[in-house]
């Protein structure tokens, strides 16, 4: 039987503003199990990131429920069972790599022996080997992408939340992070939660895409793809991830002409 890692159930947020409110999300529900890939996609303003906040406890729904872990959203975030990638590196300046990646380790307060260890292998996953001294501005902006990624997996939480970590990048560091990141999940059977506004992005990463349209947020569709799990980046050109992008687009249309 397969373990359920995020379980939603007619999921609502309804927001208080000075114009009155707004409702973000409206009857989400959704299964993401151990071990996926889940993109959500949709235009800006469609909830993909406020469902990815519900998840880590930063937002609280309004109506429905949802159980992270099998616990609350609240106990999940306290528990640390999620790393959480924002879309800029979020590394702070005056810290190396090592001591960036280092930070939510510290805040556990391990052994200086064990955050050396966690340090080490996580920034040898993202391929960072020999960058711990550096310092944020010395590398570029896909290298830093990659120690915000290693600080999210280096207290091993099963869940990973990504809300558009390469959206700022250009095509070619894009295309390689995408490679990087099927093969960091690969290595590591971790459950991925990614946000991205692009068609091919969530195609070639996932194992389910959640098509989502807007005013409210809602899921519209839920592909679940049928390409392998290993994918070189020539796979976008196969009929296959066609039509899976085909079908994305067309969800797409749909919930913008119900929206």
């Amino acid at each position: 039987m397969s373990e359920m890692i995020v379980s939603a159930r007619g999921l609502d947020l309804t927001f208080e503003t000075n114009d009155g409110p707004v409702q973000a999300l409206k009857d989400v529900s959704l299964d993401v199990e151990k071990g996926e890939f889940v993109s959500f996609i949709g235009p800006s303003g469609c909830g993909k990131t406020t469902f990815l906040r519900c998840v880590a406890g930063l937002e609280q729904p309004t109506g429905g429920t949802l159980a992270v872990n099998g616990m609350s959203a609240d106990a999940a975030r306290r528990a640390r069972a999620y790393g959480y990638v924002f879309q800029a590196a979020g590394l702070y300046p005056w810290r190396t790599i090592g001591g960036n990646v280092r930070l939510p380790l510290e805040i556990m307060r391990l052994s200086e022996e064990e955050k050396a260890r966690r340090v080490r292998e996580t920034l040898a996953l993202v391929d960072l080997e020999g960058f711990e001294k550096k310092f944020p501005w010395q590398l570029s902006g896909g290298m830093q992408q990659r120690a915000s990624i290693a600080r999210a997996l280096s207290f091993d939480a099963e869940l990973l939340l990504m809300d558009e970590p390469f959206g700022a990048l250009d095509e070619i560091v894009r295309d390689r992070l995408n490679e990087e990141l099927l093969a960091l999940w690969a290595r590591t059977g971790k459950t991925m939660l990614f946000v991205t506004h692009s068609i091919p992005e969530a195609v070639y990463l996932s194992t389910k895409i959640v098509v989502m349209s807007p005013r409210p947020g809602r899921i519209s569709d839920v592909i679940e793809s049928p390409l392998p799990r290993e994918r070189p980046l020539d796979i976008r050109d196969t009929p296959e991830f066609i039509e899976i992008a085909h079908r994305v687009r067309e969800g797409l249309r749909a919930g913008m002409a119900a929206a």
